[in-house]
């Protein structure tokens, strides 16, 4: 199976996010968005599952699966490549880094934040940036 899980890692904001600040995704009605439900479930689960969890939830969740059947949902979810968080719109229009500690469990990280800033200086830390949502 293929996999989308970074270890010790951070998701940088992308280069061309329009803001400074991570801000919460904003609701557009009664259907959630994929950032909604990728931001709800990481900001009040931090470090608890990994992007591969997240992911394959949000997806099932959308597609509106019985949880009877994630496990071979899943599998054939995972036969072939998954766009990672680099191309979640949280790093790319929200502001949120994604860290992933040694564990592959992932968190968000304001951009504006402290704590952001130690983990960009932070030599052990693999660094990634989030992808553009432009062309160059």
């Amino acid at each position: 199976m293929k996999t989308t899980n970074y270890f010790n890692t951070l998701i940088e904001i992308a280069d061309d996010c329009p803001i400074s600040a991570a801000e919460v995704p904003p609701s557009k009605g009664t259907k959630k968005s994929v950032a909604n439900y990728q931001y709800e479930i990481v900001s009040q689960n931090p470090y608890k599952y990994t992007s591969d969890e997240v992911l394959f939830t949000v997806f099932a969740t959308r597609k509106g699966f019985d949880q009877a059947d994630w496990d071979e949902q899943r599998e054939i979810y995972f036969s072939k490549g998954q766009p990672c968080f680099r191309a979640s719109p949280l790093p790319k229009r929200y502001g949120w880094g994604v860290h992933s500690n040694p564990d592959g469990k992932i968190a968000l990280i304001d951009c504006n934040s402290t704590e952001y800033q130690a983990l960009l200086a932070d030599e052990t830390v693999k660094k990634t940036k989030a992808m553009r949502s432009k062309r160059a």
